[in-house]
């Protein structure tokens, strides 16, 4: 497995190392002892799938509030995805940064989220499917949000033309007072 820093503070993107054959390959998507090395969270309880019908779908911009804060890695099985994290830890260098990049089913790169950190992504193909693991149990008193287009954030997304759920229409701009601190 490849670890790669990305422009934000404990976030990675992570890569298989493909043994490759006339038959294909294999690769390990998941080794404790590596993400202990890179002195990440290895304590995965939950794993999730999130299955997006159309182009466009928007999901975030998430996380759990303290004491169930979570790590995540994620992956996209099938189809491609513009996957979004915020660091809302306010002690971290790379507080209130965004950081973007392209999973897909072609690439196998995963993404490495440290809790603290909020999380989304849109869906850039039709049938599209990621697979995540997490380091808490889902809390639903602890869910949080920040809306998708905040403008303390200003991310980018690549698609005009989004489908958005009113739960997360709803969230409310990003508030200092409500953020998260480590």
């Amino acid at each position: 497995m490849i670890f790669t820093k990305t422009s934000l503070e404990d976030a990675f993107i992570v890569e298989l190392e493909k043994k490759e054959d006339h038959r294909g390959f294999f690769a390990r998507s998941w080794d404790t002892n590596e993400f202990a090395k890179h002195n990440l969270n290895h304590n995965l309880v939950q794993c999730n799938i999130s299955f997006s019908k159309k182009r466009g779908t928007l999901r975030g911009m998430h996380y759990q509030t303290k004491p169930f804060e979570e790590s995540k890695l994620i992956r996209c099985t099938k189809g491609k995805i513009f996957d979004v994290i915020i660091d809302l830890r306010s002690k971290s260098k790379t507080y209130k940064k965004w950081f973007g990049v392209e999973l897909s089913q072609e690439n196998y790169k995963m993404l490495y989220v440290p809790e603290g950190f909020a999380h989304g992504f849109q869906s850039l193909e039709d049938d599209t499917e990621i697979f995540y693991q997490v380091s808490q149990f889902y809390t639903p008193k602890a869910e949080c949000g920040i809306h998708w287009n905040d403008p303390s954030f200003n991310i980018k997304w690549p698609i005009d033309e989004k489908i958005i759920t009113e739960k997360d229409n709803s969230w409310i701009l990003y508030d200092e007072k409500t953020s998260l601190t480590q």
